[in-house]
Order: C-alpha cells, then sequence, then structure tokens
C-alpha cells in the first residue's frame, strides 16, 4: 500500500493527463459574471442567488450543469411541465453540502428530496428576452401538483445602495449573494455581463492539474493544488484547506470553487484559497 509521499507522488504525475472541460452533453446555460460597482443598473432585475446546485429540466428529465442526470424520486418531476427550465435544486440558506449530497445521490432518498426546492429563474426554451420569459415563467409557476417548483422572486435594481442593503440584509439572513439578470437579455449558453452574481467575496471555479507535497506540519500530506481557470490560467491554491482535507485532496481532473480578492494585472486571482470540491461539474 502506497505511504502518503508516494501518493502525492503519483498524483503529480498523473496530473499530466489529459482530462476534458466539459462532456459533450452539458446543457448550454447561461453563467453569470460578476457585479462591480459603477456598472449601469438600467432594465436589471435582482434575485437572491440559492446556494444549491443548478438544475436543468429538459421537459422530460433533470439534468446538472455538467450534464449529469439527477435521479430524483419519479414523485418529485411528476408534475413538472413539458417546458425547459433553468434553475438551482436548493435545500435551504447554508445548506449546500446537504443539497449536493441529495441532487448527487444514484439511489433517491425520499426525506432527503422532501428538502429539496427547484428555485427556477429562467425559461431557456421560452422566446422574447428576459422580461418576457419572466412573464411566461411567473404564469407558469408555481403549480398546486408540484410545490417544491418555484419561480425565484425578481425584482428591479435600482441604485447600487440600494443594492448593497439588500446584499447585506441577504447575507446577514444566510444568504449567499444576489443574481442581476438584465431585462433586454436573450437566453444565450455562455457567461455573458446580462447575468451577474454580487456577493460579498469573488469566488470562481478551476481545474485540478497537480498536487504540491506539504512541507513542516503538513509534511507527508498535500501542502496545496496546482489549478486551471476556464481561460487557461494557472495558479496555486495553498490556503482554506481543513486537516481532513489535505489528508484526502480533491482528486486531479477535479473542479473546485475558491474565493479571491479581485485581480492583479496579468489577470490572476488575488489572495486565492480553497472553499469547496464542485462534483456536480464533471472533470
Amino acid at each position: 500500500m502506497l505511504n502518503r509521499r508516494s501518493w502525492l507522488l503519483a498524483a503529480l504525475a498523473a496530473a499530466t493527463a489529459p482530462v476534458a472541460f466539459a462532456r459533450e452533453t452539458a446543457p448550454a446555460l447561461m453563467l453569470a459574471d460578476v457585479y462591480q460597482r459603477g456598472m449601469s443598473l438600467d432594465d436589471y432585475w435582482v434575485s437572491e442567488k440559492y446556494d444549491g446546485v443548478r438544475g436543468y429540466w429538459d421537459g422530460k428529465q433533470l439534468w446538472t450543469r455538467g450534464g449529469e442526470r439527477v435521479i430524483a424520486p419519479a414523485w418529485f418531476t411528476a408534475g413538472f411541465p413539458a417546458t425547459p427550465m433553468d434553475g438551482e435544486l436548493w435545500a435551504g440558506r447554508g445548506q449546500f453540502t446537504q443539497a449536493m449530497s441529495t441532487v448527487r445521490s444514484q439511489t433517491p432518498v425520499d426525506a432527503a428530496w422532501r428538502e429539496i426546492r427547484f428555485m427556477v429563474f429562467d425559461l431557456p426554451a421560452q422566446p422574447g428576452d428576459f422580461s418576457a420569459r419572466l412573464s411566461a415563467l411567473r404564469k407558469l409557476l408555481p403549480i398546486t401538483s408540484a410545490p417544491w417548483l418555484l419561480p425565484v422572486a425578481q425584482q428591479r435594481a435600482t441604485s447600487h445602495a440600494e443594492l448593497q442593503a439588500l446584499l447585506d440584509k441577504t447575507v446577514k439572513l444566510g444568504g449567499e449573494g444576489l443574481m442581476l439578470h438584465r431585462g433586454n437579455s436573450m437566453y444565450r449558453g455562455e457567461r455573458s455581463a446580462a447575468l451577474l452574481k454580487f456577493k460579498p467575496y469573488d469566488d470562481a471555479e478551476a481545474r485540478v492539474v497537480a498536487m504540491v507535497p506539504g512541507k513542516g506540519r503538513h509534511d507527508g500530506r498535500m501542502g496545496a493544488l496546482w489549478v486551471e481557470s476556464p481561460e487557461g490560467r494557472r495558479f496555486k491554491l495553498g490556503s482554506g484547506f481543513s486537516d481532513a482535507e489535505r489528508n484526502n485532496p480533491p482528486a486531479i481532473g477535479s473542479w473546485v470553487t475558491y474565493r479571491y480578492n479581485g485581480t492583479n494585472p496579468g489577470g490572476l486571482p488575488r489572495f486565492a484559497r480553497f472553499l469547496r470540491v464542485r462534483p456536480d461539474i464533471p472533470s
């Protein structure tokens, strides 16, 4: 049996193997850019950012953002309309781990799924801009046959000061942040400033490409991760890990979420630190 040091060396060697960024079956979902103070808020809608698992209902089946099938109990989706819906499978504020565990389980547990809500924020196949799609969504949902299927509440954005006050209130209540969606935008499966996230800190995802053996008190276990952003930028994550995560670090090829404080002139994140593994994004 390999000791930890041998295992780390083997993991470093495995980092050279090519890893796909996404599966071909992954749905083309609209992805958010980051809101910055000074941006125009004209024509934007604002809603809470739900800390769950991105879900896509194609009219017949639920999928994750990465294109993995969600094995939900038959009763959960039985009342869903045949309309494609984009939303968040959510277990409540501060319950991301519970939501992730429930949604990714290949053997659905009714009791766990009773805690899940599918919070729908868009209708990708509906014609028209977001304001028109929102109007259609409000007519479609909620429905009595599936009370766990809910439209995300939206209100018009006004000023940065009011937006900041709403963010502070949401975070104080245990929420993650806010989402802003431009009313005149069409649904496009790409990252766009038509959809913005506003959180008390910056975060993003990156793929693990290598592990650095630890030194000192971390001798014999993971010291840091080399990760790569979707744009191909590589940088090191050395903080934010628990002892348990250093003993059993994220696998090479897996995706992680990290926090950071802005970027340097070269585009690399400043003070990047590990937040959590993202098993809903395929390696």
